[in-house]
């Protein structure tokens, strides 16, 4: 069921896979759990391009060939989803460990991936439906999940998702996000942030569409009980955007592979892969030829940099707002509280490829940090820090809590246990090789645990973006 002979895995470098994702995804933030348990935990505002990969890697080693990192992956989500419980804005409890909320997401993807080959005129054949829903029943049982949430035969899937869509979906505010303000506000990948114009032209124009798109491909009773528009011409556009996506196919392979088409998107500039040189080169190419129009076409300039932001004129570093929204406020809703740092504690973990009991103690150093800023910080005691409340103290946030937060975290990243970080370790955590500009102090040309300590404090503190700390936290 799982492996290169999987028809999910068959599913990863199709292009047309990509739409189907995004219609699962928005009929998954339609059920009033799921969607709660977005809202509240999620990255994918803030940081759409890192869930991205994330959700790619994790999808990769559920249904890649070893079956020892399945496995880990599986427990991994467990522990993952054990952690994202709470109420949304009715009352109304969320556990992400809820059976049929788990089916129900399964029910999502094996739904829209039957729809994407009908909608680009490849329906799957009847063999080919039956493996990949045997698939999803697999994926549950990985997961621990007793047999019955999701139905036991396909004839009986079909009534239970008609009627879950039906009588459970909502139109949750996590829904409308994805349809039509995710992409408003999409930011750059890493490897474009230079080019903020042309990245929001774009952006303007594209994300409209799939978000029409994807509207009118949903199931027809949620689309009306939603109230979602209905536009003219929009079902042929749909189904035209399908056919050319199942063409791509046609194209040389190395094109359309995901991975590295995921990679390239996530690519953080300073990165020393190749690939990252090469773009870079390139941008600084456009960059010398937008320097010469501005020239010949001088635009106002811009505004000094406000003290009021805390910032002191320098590059390196950001205002104390700055740092608020691109690193601390991870779920991107305008305030600090538990669920951003368990954010950066989630992506830590997931980078280094944590089992327990490392994983707990990474997300314990947070909570004892959270407390800590939450003492400091939270003046109107509503329970959660907004960027007026951090900006007006701009603290510094190199307290005792968040020491033990870097200590962890260099205990986690030292695999071997030697009290260095290895050119290998190094790759682990931050996926790129060593920078010059990082001192090291033994003749090993290693990393040592104080220098570590040092500069993940520097960049929570003295909010420093020359670290290599920026394309995990910062960037999106």
């Amino acid at each position: 069921m799982f492996g290169p002979g999987s028809q999910f895995h068959a599913l990863f470098n199709d292009p047309r896979w990509a739409l189907a994702m995004i219609r699962a995804t928005v009929l998954e933030a339609a059920h009033p759990q799921i969607g709660a348990a977005l809202l509240d935990n999620s990255t994918f505002v803030a940081h759409p391009w890192r869930r991205l990969r994330n959700t790619f890697t994790s999808m990769q080693r559920v249904f890649g060939a070893d079956d020892d990192v399945r496995q880990r992956e599986a427990a991994r989500l467990n522990r993952l989803h054990a952690r994202l419980r709470g109420t949304d804005p009715h009352d109304r409890p969320y556990d992400a460990m809820d059976p049929g909320v788990r089916a129900w997401v399964v029910a999502t993807l094996f739904e829209s991936a039957v729809t994407m080959r009908r909608l680009s005129g490849q329906p799957l054949q009847p063999t080919a439906t039956a493996r990949l829903y045997a698939e999803c029943q697999a994926f549950l049982a990985l997961m621990g999940d007793e047999a019955g949430h999701l139905p036991h035969t396909l004839d009986a899937f079909w009534p239970y998702y008609d009627r879950t869509v039906a009588e459970e979906l909502e139109n949750t505010e996590a829904m409308r996000i994805i349809l039509y303000r995710l992409f408003d506000h999409l930011p750059a990948p890493p490897l474009l942030t230079d080019f903020p114009a042309l990245w929001a032209t774009g952006r303007s124009v594209v994300g409209p569409v799939i978000g029409a798109i994807t509207v009118a491909s949903l199931p027809e009773p949620f689309r009306r009980r939603a109230g979602l528009p209905e536009i003219a011409g929009v079902p042929t556009l749909m189904q035209g955007a399908y056919l050319a996506a199942g063409l791509a196919r046609f194209l040389p392979d190395q094109w359309i592979q995901a991975e590295g088409i995921t990679e390239l998107l996530t690519l953080s500039p300073g990165s020393d892969d190749p690939r990252a040189r090469t773009v870079a080169a390139l941008r600084d190419q456009v960059k010398r030829a937008g320097a010469l129009i501005r020239l010949i076409t001088p635009l106002p300039p811009e505004p000094e940099p406000s003290a009021e932001d805390g910032t002191v004129g320098d590059g390196a570093r950001r205002s104390a707002r700055e740092f608020f929204a691109e690193v601390l406020d991870q779920t991107g809703d305008g305030y600090l509280d538990w669920p951003d740092l368990a954010a950066m504690a989630r992506e830590l973990s997931g980078r280094l490829d944590l089992d327990e009991p490392e994983e707990t103690r990474l997300y314990n150093a947070y909570a004892d940090w959270w407390r800590e800023l939450q003492t400091a910080l939270d003046t109107d005691g509503d329970g959660r820090v907004s960027a007026h409340e951090y900006a007006a103290a701009a603290p510094s946030l190199a307290g005792p809590a968040l020491i033990r937060v870097a200590e962890v975290l260099f205990d986690a990243t030292d695999s071997n246990g030697n009290g260095r970080i290895d050119a290998d370790e190094h790759r682990a955590l931050f996926r790129t090789a060593f920078h010059r500009d990082t001192t090291t102090t033994d003749s090993e040309g290693t990393y040592t645990r104080s220098e570590f300590i040092t500069t993940f404090l520097t960049f929570m503190s003295g909010r420093h973006r020359t670290t290599p700390y920026d394309p995990i936290l910062a960037e999106s």
